[in-house]
């Protein structure tokens, strides 16, 4: 262990026992064997999320009733609601790309002001997904085997002494 940073020293996979798999918010490495209440695991999830993203609906109806009684105007209330869909969505679509591929992380900062305000999105997009497998379970899944393979090809031995091949003529 690195005494300043409270890392391993030897980075993840370099070990003698090959590579390890990265962990997922809520499910560990159980995503690995489907093991571990890795079904409750998801449904739990499942349903997390669809429960946030329902209070999250209620509180900005609240916050949209509001608006309304300060008497704003139809157009102000009519920009806030084609803000929050408009966001929800781009966020839904950034969230769902980010669990078949690794973003960018100079994109992802400069969208962070807009998938704070599409939050709804986001938590639709880990419900729908939680359905069929842990979020980003995919991703993950094809980074850890093409490294274990790229682990087995590296300590895989020869047979034979390669200097005594006999050569064609």
């Amino acid at each position: 262990m690195s005494d300043e940073t409270g890392t391993p020293d030897t980075p993840a996979g370099s070990a003698g026992d090959g590579p390890r798999p990265e962990p997922l918010r809520f499910f560990g490495t159980s995503w690995v064997n489907h093991d571990d209440g890795y079904g409750a695991r998801r449904a739990g999830v499942a349903v997390g999320s669809l429960a946030a993203a329902a209070v999250s609906c209620l509180i900005l109806r609240f916050a949209f009733d509001g608006i309304q009684i300060a008497g704003t105007g139809s157009f102000v209330s009519v920009l806030i609601v084609a803000m929050f869909a408009i966001c929800s969505a781009l966020a839904f679509r950034n969230t769902w790309e980010g669990f078949g591929k690794r973003h960018d992380p100079q994109r992802q900062a400069s969208l962070r002001g807009l998938l704070a305000i599409g939050f709804v999105g986001s938590l639709l997009a880990y419900f729908f997904r939680s359905l069929t497998e842990a979020p980003g379970e995919k991703l993950h899944r094809e980074e850890y085997e093409k490294a274990c393979e790229e682990y087995a090809r590296r300590t895989t031995r020869r047979t034979g002494n390669p200097s005594k091949k006999k050569r064609r003529r």
